[in-house]
């Protein structure tokens, strides 16, 4: 039966991580892979995440299945911190939230959802977009198309191509759109172009469809939905998936939700059924590890309190680091890097040709992918001056 299946191409991340681990070279470093890393390199268990944990083992009396909508305490702590307990959608109980196996759960949920009420709908994605939302989107059978987005002349969003590409789009058409943080590019959304967006969607009739995955970590928890709370006090209809591997460190745990912003209440019980109904036909269950460590520290002040201010230090030592790599690659190549400094999250595209992505791999054991988008927070204390070094000797 399968001797006829064809080996595919490796996934360049995956790849590329494979790469890593089997290079000998003493001094090595990885840029490609996107998780957080501190100072020294480590993917750290966040504090409140381990007292959660603690509690855990001693609150916890059952393994038994949580429902395929999740814990309805974690969907209502989750409405909260992505809207705001007083917004306009959660007081109206326009909402219909469901726990899922990560940001990748919420948005094949998502899909399958928009797939199931209008099966021949386009989805527009930003060009460029993390790479796996297209097999997400598209696997659920739904069209995609592209929207301008980055100009690697700028290094800005190209706002006017923007705008004039998603006037292409047609009704009831969906826009995926970064919440903040944009990966691959960390150039984000202002004010005015989350004013100018929503205008347009509300003109046009398009579905927003926010893929929030970096709360906290641009420049707040509060500041990095502003523009998303704004939209969706106008717009009657979206979709956000939300994942928490970044913000709690929850990466293993696969700990995500989707939020369905609904017109009418009166539909909000069926749309929740219709998502667990989904869900059920995929993976049945969702996971609880993860989803009861984030409702365990955003139910208690003091556990909450604590997370805060460990995302604010990652924050922190992000931006730091952008300043600092944006100063010294300017400094030692004669070249602009400030850019960097002026973009949010943990992803930059660095701007250099494939040629020399290819010599600071085998010259230099420096990892990126062959866009040159590179992970901030793979860099260190230790390893900044070698790789400032390495990209002098290739630029």
């Amino acid at each position: 039966m399968f001797e006829n299946i064809s080996p595919l191409t490796a996934d360049p991340i995956l790849g590329l991580m494979a790469e890593f681990r089997n290079d000998k070279r003493e001094k090595k470093i990885d840029l490609g892979v996107g998780v957080y890393r501190d100072d020294h390199g480590n993917t750290p268990i966040m504090r409140a995440v381990k007292e959660a944990e603690k509690q855990k083992l001693t609150i916890e009396s059952t393994k038994s299945y949580i429902g395929p909508n999740g814990s309805e305490r974690y969907n209502e702590l989750i409405q909260n911190m992505t809207l705001g307990s007083n917004h306009v959608v959660i007081k109206d109980r326009r909402i219909a939230t469901i726990q899922t196996p990560g940001g990748c759960g919420a948005l094949k949920i998502g899909a399958e959802l928009i797939k199931k009420v209008k099966g021949n709908s386009t989805v527009w994605v930003s060009s460029p977009t993390w790479a796996n939302h297209i097999p997400l989107l598209g696997g659920a059978g739904l069209k995609i198309n592209d929207y301008h987005y980055y100009c690697p002349v700028t290094k800005r969003i190209n706002k006017s191509k923007m705008f004039e590409t998603l006037e292409k789009a047609s009704d009831g058409d969906i826009i995926l759109v970064h919440g903040c943080c944009h990966n691959p590019s960390g150039v984000d959304l202002d004010e005015e172009d989350w004013k100018n967006l929503t205008e347009l969607l509300a003109r046009k009739n398009l579905l927003p469809f926010i893929d929030l995955a970096y709360q906290g970590l641009g420049d707040g928890l509060e500041e990095d939905v502003t523009g998303i709370r704004k939209l969706l006090s106008i717009i009657p209809e979206a979709l956000v998936a939300c994942s928490y591997s970044k913000n709690f460190g929850l990466y293993r745990e696969r700990t995500g939700g989707l939020h369905v912003i609904l017109s009418s209440a009166d539909i909000t019980n069926a749309v929740s059924g219709q998502l667990g109904s989904i869900a059920r036909g995929i993976y049945s269950m969702p996971p609880a590890h993860g989803a009861f460590l984030v409702e365990q520290i955003l139910d208690d002040g003091c556990l909450k309190s604590i997370w805060t201010g460990e995302l604010n230090e990652m924050r922190g030592r992000i931006s730091n680091l952008r300043m600092k790599l944006a100063t010294e690659l300017s400094e030692a190549t004669n070249l602009d890097f400030n850019f960097i400094m002026n973009q949010k999250g943990m992803f930059s595209f660095l701007g250099i040709s494939k040629e020399q992505i290819d010599i600071l791999k085998n010259k230099h054991a420096i990892y990126m992918v062959d866009s040159s988008r590179i992970n901030v927070a793979g860099l260190n204390s230790n390893n900044l001056d070698f790789f400032v070094q390495g990209v002098k000797a290739v630029v």
